[in-house]
């Protein structure tokens, strides 16, 4: 009996060693963040400024947006930020539902210097909220740096701190065109 307890605890530890390093070993999990401001606006209005997959000028980082395919799934767009000739974001539309005023896009080529980010895809939406916009953007995404051990520029924590950053200046921008509702 003795023999059968102590087999039994040796092939428990050899598991439970075996599932804690296939744990450390799995490299990164998908991370996910969403953010959103309520503007004093009417939904179909701010539809208007940010409902055109091929139009990210209201967005302060973006200096210009080419999307020829325009709203059509599976079209891409170029945006290049800060100024002509600065770095370059490509994505693809994935979804699109002007009645339910949302669309969904992924990053169709990972760039970790511009954002530090792989696999990355997002949804805007805008949403009635008693007359006033909710405008939700929402990502999923995982970090820079596939291995265990990231340096800090290419950490969990630096990919959802730049994603909410972009998220940010864009949500704050409307708020300023628009006006920012009570509660945001």
């Amino acid at each position: 009996m003795r023999h059968t307890f102590a087999a039994v605890a040796l092939g428990f530890g050899l598991g439970l060693a075996l599932l804690t390093s296939a744990a450390e070993a799995h490299g990164p999990s998908r991370q996910k963040t969403s953010q959103e401001v309520l503007l004093n606006a009417a939904p179909d209005e701010v539809w208007a400024a940010v409902g055109q997959f091929g139009d990210m000028s209201w967005h302060p980082a973006v200096f210009s947006t080419e999307a020829p395919q325009g709203n059509e799934i599976k079209g891409h767009r170029t945006l290049t930020l800060g100024a002509e000739g600065g770095p370059q974001l490509f994505e693809e539309l994935t979804k699109y539902d002007a009645a339910k005023r949302s669309y969904s896009y992924r990053i169709s080529k990972d760039d970790i210097a511009i954002l530090p980010v792989t696999n990355y895809s997002s949804t805007l939406k805008v949403e009635d909220r008693e007359g006033k916009s909710l405008v939700t953007w929402s990502g999923a995404f995982y970090r820079g740096h596939p291995n265990n051990n990231p340096p800090p520029e290419l950490s969990d924590e630096a990919a959802i701190k730049a994603v909410n950053d972009l998220y940010r200046a864009g949500l704050d921008n409307l708020a300023e065109r628009f006006g920012a509702g009570e509660g945001s």
